[in-house]
This record gives C-alpha cells, sequence and structure tokens, in this order.
C-alpha cells in the first residue's frame, strides 16, 4: 500500500479493504498490514480481486471519497463515487480548459517539453553509461538539437508550431536510436519509425509497450476522474484516448524506450521471436508477448523518486500521479501542470 497526494493505492492483488470505526484497514490473508485514517483521504485505489467491504464502500460514498477498482495488470474496472462529489465540476473544468487556446496550447506544450527533455536524457545517459560502445559525436549532436529545440518549444505560440517541433525533435532522437542497441545488432537493426504496420521488430516492440502504456495512462485518468477522449494536442476522434495520448508523450522516451532496449540488450527476446507478413508487417509471438508482459509487470515495481513529489514511487504509479497532477491544476490547486522531469 501507498499513500500519495491524499490517495491510497493498494497494489497487492490479494489484499481486502475493510472499515474499523474511522479507520481503513488493508488485510492480506485475514491478516492487517496497514491502515489509515479515512477523513485523511481523498480517494482509494484498488489494485485486486479480492474486494472491498460494503461498511467500507458506504462510508467512502458518504465522505465522498472515490473508490477504484482495477485489475492487477491496471485496467480499469469501476469507479464508486459520492453523489455531491462525482466527476462533473472537473471534467467541466477538464471540457472548458480544453475549449480555452491559451490553457489547452499550455498542457499540449508541457508534455511535449517533457517528451523531449527526457528523450535528450535517454541519449545522454547512454553517452554517459555507453561510451565506448556508441558514437559518441552522433549521440551529441542529436542530444544538443534537442536541448535547442526545448528553447523554441517553449516559445512556440500554437498548436501547429508545436506539432512541428515535436516531429523535428522525434526525427532526431529516432535518428540515433540505433545507436542505444548494443546488443544483437544484426537481429534488431533500426532506421526509422514506422507504424500501422511495424516493419521490423524494434518498431514491433516499441508499438507495443506504447499500447500497454497508453493503457495504463486511459485507466489513471478514469481513475481521478478525467475523460481520456478529450485531449488538448491530439484531436478529438470517436474511440480515441486523445488525453492518454497527451500524457504518453513525456513518458514515452523514459520508461518505454529505455525498456525496449533494455530487453533487447539483455537478450530477453531474440530476433527468431519476429515474423514477417506478405504486407511487410513484423509481429511477434505469443510466447514472446507473454514473456515481454511478465517484464513489464517488474519494471512497473521499480521503484523510483518522482521528481516533483520528491517521493518514492513505482514506475507503474507514475501515470496515476501524473494524472492526478494534472486533475489537481485543472482544479486550480497548482499554477501549472508539472510533467514529468527525468534525469
Amino acid at each position: 500500500m501507498k499513500k500519495l497526494l491524499n490517495t491510497l493505492y493498494i497494489t497487492s492483488e490479494n489484499s481486502y479493504l475493510g472499515l474499523d470505526g474511522e479507520n481503513v484497514v488493508v488485510y492480506e490473508d485475514k491478516t492487517e498490514i496497514g491502515r489509515v485514517p479515512l477523513h485523511n483521504l481523498e480517494g482509494i485505489v484498488s489494485f485486486g480481486y479480492r474486494g472491498t467491504s460494503p461498511a467500507l464502500m458506504g462510508a467512502c460514498a458518504e465522505r465522498n471519497v472515490s473508490l477504484c477498482f482495477l485489475t492487477p495488470q491496471g485496467k480499469f474496472l469501476a469507479r464508486v463515487s459520492g453523489r455531491i462529489r462525482g466527476n462533473v465540476l472537473l471534467r467541466q473544468q477538464q471540457f472548458s480548459s480544453c475549449q480555452n487556446d491559451a490553457v489547452s496550447l499550455e498542457i499540449a506544450r508541457n508534455c511535449i517539453l517533457g517528451k523531449v527533455y527526457n528523450a535528450r536524457w535517454v541519449l545522454e545517459r547512454a553517452v554517459r553509461d555507453h561510451s565506448m560502445q556508441i558514437d559518441v559525436d552522433r549521440v551529441k549532436k542529436a542530444s544538443g538539437y534537442l536541448k535547442n529545440s526545448l528553447d523554441m518549444i517553449c516559445g512556440c505560440q500554437s498548436k501547429d508550431q508545436l506539432r512541428g517541433y515535436e516531429g523535428e525533435a522525434a526525427s532526431v532522437y529516432f535518428g540515433v536510436f540505433d545507436e542505444l542497441i548494443l546488443q544483437q545488432k544484426k537481429e534488431f537493426s533500426f532506421c526509422e519509425r514506422n507504424k500501422r504496420p511495424p516493419l521490423d521488430p524494434v518498431n514491433a516492440l516499441l508499438s507495443f509497450i506504447y499500447t500497454l502504456l497508453t493503457n495504463s495512462i486511459t485507466s489513471a485518468l478514469e481513475t481521478v476522474g478525467l475523460d481520456p477522449y478529450v485531449g488538448y494536442l491530439h484531436t478529438d476522434r470517436p474511440g480515441r484516448a486523445s488525453l492518454s495520448l497527451d500524457l504518453i508523450e513525456e513518458l514515452r522516451p523514459v520508461l518505454a524506450d529505455r525498456f525496449v532496449l533494455s530487453i533487447i540488450n539483455k537478450k530477453i527476446v531474440s530476433g527468431k521471436s519476429f515474423s514477417k507478413k506478405e504486407n511487410g508487417a513484423v509481429l511477434m509471438d505469443d510466447e514472446t508477448r507473454k514473456r515481454i508482459l511478465t517484464e513489464w509487470q517488474s519494471k512497473k515495481k521499480e521503484v523510483i523518486s518522482h521528481p516533483y513529489l520528491k517521493e518514492k514511487v513505482e514506475w507503474g504509479m507514475v501515470p496515476y500521479v501524473q494524472a492526478m497532477l494534472l486533475a489537481r491544476y485543472l482544479r486550480g490547486d497548482l499554477d501549472g501542470y508539472p510533467v514529468f522531469l527525468w534525469k
């Protein structure tokens, strides 16, 4: 269990939640493993199937403490909210901010700043740790371009301009991405980012992990009461989780891309795990997909220090923290959306 920003997260799939007086009590195999005063909480998020006592559900509804249920893998299941609090006011603020050009541009700009900043530090980390195995000058040149892009992004005055800077920065970043592949270079050569369909094993891995991360962010947005389908940078389309695609930008390089590089460089996957179809699409086999899912779950349990909260959190909790921070900004509790900046 972990308490962040007045929200209690129960990450064990075998935990059962009950009420004892004014306390939330967490049980595992009928043994109490922790308790938190209910009046200190704004929300409870449970990643498990064991459930919650009716008494606690009633107390949460009465005190306007949101209670959310997700699978152990992070898929959103349901949310119970009190009759007054609900999510109407927060979503009204979200819809209003999307129509406000200045606010919408500010949030979109922050997301892209986070993406480019984190992409740069992925390259800088590679130079620091693997200078004998990569073309340092080439990678440093790309890093310098990304650094200069940050100033241009800060000064952009429209979303079209922002998309242009983002596209150029992504092209430069992926232009040296092959340098970061240190093992199995023949099987996992990378020339450029492509999708729908991915045309090589690296792109197949990137697309797969991006999908997993997008699903986690969508669940996080649902959990805090935001609409995942109403975004700021990505345009709204039926069935498209536009806000999830906005928030994934800052986490792509540091979480998804580094994970893909690690499973290649550690030889967790091999070139034999992929097959090419007649249309050029490259697909991974079922056994590899299961192995990657296991590694992804392990990655999400790694503990880091959140750059804004200055608290220890698991990687898997970062989307939920960022969703909470965005919700707090929209409610007026924060002066700006604090993007995730890794170094």
